[in-house]
């Protein structure tokens, strides 16, 4: 059997379990799928603005088969550049993570 056979087949066994974490190399990102969608974002209230930080809000994590709250917290601002945010986003009947990044 080829190796990305197997690989298929393996991933389809896990997506069966409700959660699929795939990584393609030790420096890619996770991709991680959720069979449900998060709780609703909870209210925080942005702390003062900070010169040179940006506020990126709190948002669910998967962890250990469920949803936590991570707390919001200060990105060091990168001239030129305007940061996004994480957040769920949906792929088929499943959930998936999107990262944080600066565009």
């Amino acid at each position: 059997m080829k190796s990305s056979t197997r690989l298929l087949i393996a991933e389809l066994v896990l997506a069966a379990a409700g959660v699929l974490t795939v990584a393609a190399s030790a420096s890619a990102a996770e991709v991680i799928l959720v069979p449900s969608a998060p709780p609703p974002l909870r209210a925080e209230v942005m702390p003062a603005p900070r010169t040179g930080y940006v506020w990126d809000r709190g948002h669910w994590r998967w962890d250990h088969g469920q949803y936590v709250w991570a707390p919001g917290h200060w990105q060091r601002v990168r001239v030129g550049y305007h940061w996004v945010s994480g957040h769920w986003a949906p792929r088929g009947p499943n959930w998936v993570w999107v990262p944080g990044h600066w565009r």
